[in-house]
């Protein structure tokens, strides 16, 4: 019999990405990074005041990935309940970094105790969620990500897929648009210790309606 299947994001779900990003940003660039809204490309601003180009955005991005991911750290409780998620269900980490960032990924995770396959994406995580789940053939499959976009993708392809967005991240968390309310995740909890409860009570079918 196959087992249950959580299908995770890693930056902010996991790791904090944005609060090394915005203090890599201020060391290294001279560029000031605060949420004000849910537009990130609204958000960085060179010390004189003026936005960042789309362009350089990206570039300073694959410049962090590339270089500085050493400066990522754990989410409160998310190695432990990735971990104990381990004992009962698949875990898989389904990332939106290219291809050639998908070893990095997998060692950057294994550094700070948390062991799973990583599949690396480009755009809506809903089709590369849907070839997981034709793999695997779980029993039952639950999602966690901090971005609407993913659970509106995933709620499109694969609508039994439990959804839980979760937004581990401070800076961010309360700047984006909750996909709860949105009607495209089953719950939103922003802490692993309400987190965990609420998806393992899932993994065992508990909640199942």
């Amino acid at each position: 019999m196959t087992r249950p299947l959580v299908i995770s994001d890693c930056d902010e779900v996991l790791l904090h990405m944005v609060a090394p990003y915005k203090e890599w940003l201020a060391e290294c660039h001279g560029i000031d990074f605060t949420m004000r809204d849910n537009d990130f490309g609204k958000a960085m601003r060179h010390a004189d005041g003026r936005p960042v180009e789309p362009t350089e955005i990206w570039r300073l991005l694959n410049l962090f990935f590339d270089t500085e991911m050493y400066r990522q750290h754990p989410i409160a409780g998310a190695v432990e309940a990735i971990n104990a998620m381990a004992d009962h269900a698949d875990v898989v980490i389904l990332t939106n970094l290219g291809d050639d960032r998908r070893d990095a990924r997998t060692r950057q995770l294994a550094d700070h105790g948390i062991h799973a396959r990583v599949f690396t994406n480009t755009g809506p995580k809903g089709p590369a969620l849907r070839a997981i789940l034709d793999e695997y053939r779980p029993s039952r499959a639950i999602f966690i990500d901090d971005l609407p976009q993913h659970h509106a993708s995933v709620f499109e392809v694969a609508p039994d897929v439990r959804r839980l967005h979760l937004c581990g991240e401070p800076l961010l968390a309360p700047h984006i648009t909750c996909a709860h309310q949105a009607g495209h995740a089953h719950a939103r909890i922003d802490a692993w210790a309400q987190a965990l409860p609420w998806v393992m009570a899932h993994i065992h079918g508990d909640n199942d309606d």
